[in-house]
């Protein structure tokens, strides 16, 4: 018999994220523990207003199948009682931990995951006036980060843009919108990233109202992040995307994350992987999905202002393993 124990937690940021979406101070997070056998497994989930969900609603629906869970519920069962998004994911991360913990293993030593011993991290440049963020992408390049992420609205995109490149020259650029572009002048925004050396662009318009971007030929690639959550996504992103962004909260764990990949793969997307703001377990959990992508965004537990223990060894831009 296992036992259950879920419950949230907050962690502070040592700076506030600012996104098109709004602004945060603190990461909340649900965790759930599961201990059988003597030994204990954890699994992290973010959960995610733009998606429907809170804390409460992730909690409840990790409660409705504690009972399940103490009888020895396991992760493909689990897939079928629970729809994708963050409650599956805190079980299906626990779960995928118990099983590599009964080994005395990690979770890509389970998957026998050949892991570099630094990976590269976008670190996060994020919303303010074009000096804050162009001094914001100068310090983290100078600390060492080769590849920023930067996130926009629809104000102040040129100037933003610039500044960041003016301070940044050598840094590899990706930018993500958030869903607050429009169809209207997409193209122009798009060349005009393009010209300045910007890798990638990430959903730049609102999931469900993205058929603006079959309208032109991208002159860089576009990847969907909330129009991508699991293999059912996929056949509306032909056309429209060359990329798809991963993260676990999405996919409702790496059970369906690894098979995501696979497929996403097979139909010619390059992938990315991404996390939400959360502590180092969230990661954790994620990396046997590190060697399959194109770019990784895993500088979620670098804005605390502390991280769980034990945590992950981060060096700004650096994921050392």
């Amino acid at each position: 018999m296992r036992s259950v124990k879920v419950y949230q937690e907050a962690w502070p940021l040592h700076s506030p994220f600012v996104i098109a979406r709004g602004s945060r101070n603190e990461a909340t997070v649900v965790v759930v523990e599961l201990t059988e056998d003597g030994i204990k497994a954890v699994g992290e989930c973010t959960p995610y207003p733009r998606y429907g969900e809170s804390v409460d609603s992730v909690m409840a629906q990790i409660l409705s199948v504690g009972p399940q869970l103490e009888a020895g519920l396991e992760r493909n069962a689990l897939q079928k009682i629970l729809p994708a998004g963050a409650a599956r994911n805190a079980i299906d991360s626990a779960l995928w931990d118990l099983e590599a913990r009964r080994g005395n293993q990690s979770v890509t030593g389970l998957l026998q995951t050949l892991l570099p011993q630094t990976l590269t991290t976008a670190q996060t440049v994020s919303i303010g006036t074009p000096e804050q963020m162009a001094a914001s992408a100068s310090a983290l390049w100078e600390k060492g980060a080769t590849l920023l992420k930067v996130k926009l609205d629809d104000a102040m995109l040129t100037e933003r843009i610039v500044a960041i490149r003016e301070a940044a020259p050598q840094a590899l650029l990706i930018v993500d919108a958030n869903e607050s572009w429009r169809s209207e002048g997409l193209a122009a925004r798009c060349q005009l990233l393009a010209d300045l050396g910007v890798a990638m662009l990430e959903q730049p318009l609102p999931a469900g109202d993205d058929k603006g971007l079959e309208t032109f030929i991208h002159p860089l690639p576009i990847c969907a992040d909330e129009s991508c959550h699991t293999r059912e996504s996929l056949a509306a992103l032909a056309g429209r995307y060359e990329m798809v962004n991963i993260k676990l909260d999405k996919t409702g764990g790496l059970t369906e994350a690894l098979a995501l990949a696979d497929q996403a793969k097979q139909q010619g997307f390059e992938l990315m992987l991404g996390c939400m703001l959360c502590t180092s377990r969230a990661i954790s959990a994620a990396l046997p999905l590190a060697p399959l992508v194109r770019f990784a965004d895993l500088d979620g537990p670098t804005w605390l202002a502390v991280d769980v223990e034990p945590s992950l060894n981060f060096s700004t831009g650096l994921l050392h393993l």
